[in-house]
């Protein structure tokens, strides 16, 4: 079984989440009391956002990169940074490190393929929303993601930073996010991304008005399938 590298604390909320889906994940695939391998480093998240509310990206690549460097070093064969917005700087610890960064977004983009949609509606920060580094990856993919209105977009972001990340699940927020998919779908989104790995905590992507796709659990089981790739091929 390889080593997971995480790095977490963006919010802590969801990477407690990565935790145990990562968990659930091994322990079905392998059955028993099996567990992964996994090695976490969790930042303060109150420093990295007030880098990104600064713009000081490059300051954030630097750090989660000399996170990523330290994770590699303590034995980590992958490294998965548990959230969306901070793929921003993916590229730049991806080149910090010799082992895979597995891309939040990539993984997002393939299961979407797998499911045959091609025009979900993207629910996140505004950060990932409307930076365009999100959206120019997923067209890598063939993928033209939706956002919702400017007023939509101010409140997602609001309910994320405000609510979720401080561990609060409100059910008016929970009714907002529900009337933007609503209204995406009128227009033609055809899926709907929870491209913030907070949302799970609001939001049962089977619940929805459009087949969601969970960013969480989809970099959660990518993480599992690269730990036991070379135990599925032996066993093969």
């Amino acid at each position: 079984m390889r080593t997971i590298g995480l790095i977490g604390g963006m919010s802590f909320e969801s990477s407690a989440v990565y935790y145990r889906l990562v968990n659930e994940a091994m322990r079905t695939a392998l059955g028993g009391l099996h567990s992964a391998e996994v090695l976490m480093h969790s930042v303060d998240f109150q420093s990295i956002v007030a880098l990104q509310k600064a713009g000081r990206w490059d300051a954030a690549a630097d750090r989660l990169a000399s996170v990523a460097r330290g994770l590699e070093r303590a034995g980590a064969d992958c490294v998965l940074i548990c959230t969306n917005t901070m793929h921003l700087v993916a590229d730049a610890v991806q080149a910090a490190i010799s082992v895979p960064l597995l891309n939040i977004i990539d993984e997002t983009a393939a299961a979407l393929s797998a499911a045959g949609r091609r025009r979900p509606l993207l629910l996140a920060t505004r950060y990932t929303m409307e930076h365009g580094f999100y959206a120019e990856r997923m067209a890598r993919h063939g993928i033209e993601i939706l956002v919702p209105g400017e007023a939509e977009r101010s409140d997602a972001h609001g309910i994320i930073f405000e609510e979720l990340c401080a561990g609060q699940v409100v059910d008016a927020s929970r009714a907002r996010m529900m009337a933007m998919i609503e209204t995406a779908r009128r227009q033609g989104a055809d899926s709907v991304i929870l491209g913030c790995t907070e949302i799970c905590l609001l939001l049962d992507p089977d619940a929805l008005p459009l087949p969601g796709f969970d960013s969480t659990r989809i970099h959660a089981d990518a993480a599992v399938r690269f730990a036991l790739a070379d135990v599925r091929r032996a066993a093969a």
